[in-house]
């Protein structure tokens, strides 16, 4: 397995780190935790070290459920992480209730890598209102804390201010090769590997979009090599950029962690001629794409019952597949309620994008395109 060093932190990780956002679902709508917990296994018996959660993810199963699986595991074999919801708590006292409940829910002592969770521009200022970060800082002196760092969903100006703000361990970043022009996008790679700051990566794969891309994008890669998955494509990317320290994979099957396990276990960062390939891709795949939606659903629920990730989704596939038939059929066959049609344009969606989309503007048109 890969590891690289957080120098500074005197740790070492896997360069695989496991996303404990999108384990696989039962029937009842819940997290199929025997075939999760296999999946978690598996991983950490190849040698991955970085477990990622947070409070919200699985409707706020995720940390119960990962705190039971790792307690088969000695607590210094594997570094855990997770989130403060910062949108949730509207004081230090309630944030720090949060950091105490998350303790309890995860049946741990203290949290390796402790993020406030996806700060943006209004995030960043309920940091600073409720002085946030001392209370961690006073967290870490207890030792409920060892290394403290951000994720960041906004534009680079304020990703700047944060990072520059506090001398911070590490940050967690959207980056793939669709999205180096978005977000922090390359120039916050930059800054944070000037700064010296590590970075965990996130949505490597977009969402497992780039593990599945049209015909004759897919022949651009295996015509280079026939063997490589389009998924190892997108991941040695993010892992040849400076500073890269973790590369999150929120994986949904056991044969996706097997492919990523593949992928770095036997790890090499891309050749320029490899580099050459992923841009001609990106720039393909640029051309065709409708908007930047990764189905990560922090924009649900929706009041009105809008399923606003799998609009976007057959909205996007429509047009970077060419297959209008397929991906009309899809939206067609939704819930009635959860078409685009039915949205009331209250914009409760858009403030809680990591994306920052126009989210009411394009649902109006997966209208026009889809409905």
């Amino acid at each position: 397995m890969e590891k690289r060093k957080f120098e500074k932190l005197g740790v070492e990780s896997s360069l695989l780190g496991f996303g404990c956002m999108r384990f696989p679902m039962n029937e009842e709508g819940n997290i199929d935790e025997k075939e999760a917990e296999k999946m978690i296994d598996l991983a950490i018996e190849k040698g991955v070290t970085y477990i990622d959660t947070a409070y919200p993810y699985h409707n706020g199963d995720s940390e119960p459920f990962v705190g039971r699986v790792l307690k088969k595991y000695d607590r210094h074999s594997f570094t855990l992480a997770t989130k403060l919801p910062i949108w949730q708590v509207n004081s230090q006292e309630e944030a720090r209730e949060m950091f105490e409940n998350q303790l309890k829910r995860l049946d741990v002592d203290y949290i390796d890598f402790y993020l406030l969770h996806a700060l943006d521009a209004e995030k960043w200022k309920k940091v600073l209102d409720y002085n946030i970060i001392d209370m961690c800082e006073e967290l870490r002196q207890q030792g409920k804390i060892k290394y403290l760092g951000f994720s960041f969903h906004d534009e680079y100006n304020v990703f700047e201010e944060i990072i520059k703000y506090h001398h911070w361990d590490f940050c967690q970043l959207q980056l793939n090769y669709m999205d180096m022009g978005i977000q922090a996008g390359q120039k916050g790679v930059n800054l944070a590997y000037q700064l010296g700051v590590p970075i965990v990566v996130m949505e490597p794969i977009k969402g497992g979009s780039l593990a599945s891309l049209p015909e004759d994008v897919t022949k651009m890669f295996k015509d280079y090599n026939e063997k490589a998955t389009l998924a190892s494509w997108a991941l040695r990317y993010v892992g040849t950029l400076p500073g890269i320290k973790v590369i999150l994979s929120g994986m949904s099957t056991l044969e996706q962690v097997q492919d990523n396990l593949e992928t770095f276990i036997n790890y090499q960062n891309l050749s320029q001629e490899e580099l050459d390939i992923v841009q001609k891709v990106a720039d393909t795949l640029h051309s065709r794409t409708q908007n930047g939606c990764t189905g990560c659903a922090y924009c649900m629920p929706c009041p009105f019952g809008v399923h606003i990730p799998n609009n976007f989704k057959y909205w996007n596939n429509c047009f970077i597949y060419g297959d209008e038939a397929l991906f009309k059929g899809k939206y067609q066959n939704m819930d009635e309620s959860a078409k685009a049609s039915h949205c009331k344009e209250c914009g409760a969606c858009e403030k809680m994008c990591p994306q920052q989309l126009s989210i009411r503007e394009d649902l109006k048109r997966v209208v026009k395109d889809l409905g």
